[in-house]
Order: structure tokens, then C-alpha cells, then sequence
């Protein structure tokens, strides 16, 4: 069983930045993903991003293409996501998430199979 563990979540004005970290552990063959999923309160959870663990392709959220960058240090089965130029609307729970398989759905977030307890983002205008 995969366990994820997701750390750096805090509070930041409007303008800021903040780093997210997702430890994988209990992992017992390649995944083909991890990603960054969040949701705001009274909204459905949307994909913010994700890499492919074997070739560190990257998809973005159009929302946020362009202010975070995820990346993914493999020795460590760590993924981070560098948010910065934070807007109020990007206050959301950030959870990580990993996909086991090979999927073209990673947008979505029934694809991810494994998911971390999340952790809270507040950007203050």
C-alpha cells in the first residue's frame, strides 16, 4: 500500500509563494504518476498538476500554468509543486496523489489511485 505524506502548507498573502513536498513510501513497483489535486470549500476537487515518473512530463491546470512548477526528486520518491504569484482563489486542501498505472485521464481525479490526508493553503488578499 502506497502512503503519501504531504508537508509546506501555510498561510501567504496574495503574491507569495510556498513549496508543497509529498513523500511516497510502501511503493512496490513503478507508478506511472504523481500529481497535485486540491479543493476549495464547497467546490469539487480539480487537478492543479502532475508528472510521469519515468519521463518527468508534466501537466498543468490552465489555471496555474505559468505560477507552479512540480517537480519530482525520484532518490528521495519525493514530488514538489512551487506555487508562487498566489492569488486568494488558489486557497484550497492540496492533496497529493499517485496513479498505479498507465492512464490518458490524468486530468481527472478518479485516474489517481493513492491519496494523501492533504494540507491547507490560505492566501489572504
Amino acid at each position: 500500500q502506497v502512503h503519501l505524506v504531504e508537508s509546506g502548507g501555510g498561510l501567504v498573502q496574495a503574491g507569495g509563494s510556498l513549496k508543497l513536498s509529498c513523500a511516497a513510501s510502501g511503493r512496490t513497483f513503478s507508478s506511472y504518476a504523481m500529481g497535485w489535486l486540491r479543493q476549495a470549500p464547497g467546490k469539487e476537487r480539480e487537478f492543479v498538476a502532475t508528472i510521469e515518473l519515468r519521463s518527468s512530463t508534466t501537466y498543468y491546470a490552465g489555471s496555474v500554468k505559468g505560477r507552479f512548477t512540480i517537480s519530482l526528486d525520484n532518490a528521495k520518491n519525493t514530488v514538489y509543486l512551487q506555487m508562487s504569484s498566489l492569488k486568494p482563489e488558489d486557497t484550497a486542501v492540496y492533496y497529493c496523489a499517485e496513479v498505479r498505472g498507465y492512464t490518458n485521464s490524468l486530468t481527472y481525479a478518479d485516474a489517481y489511485d493513492y491519496w494523501g490526508q492533504g494540507t491547507q493553503v490560505t492566501v489572504s488578499s
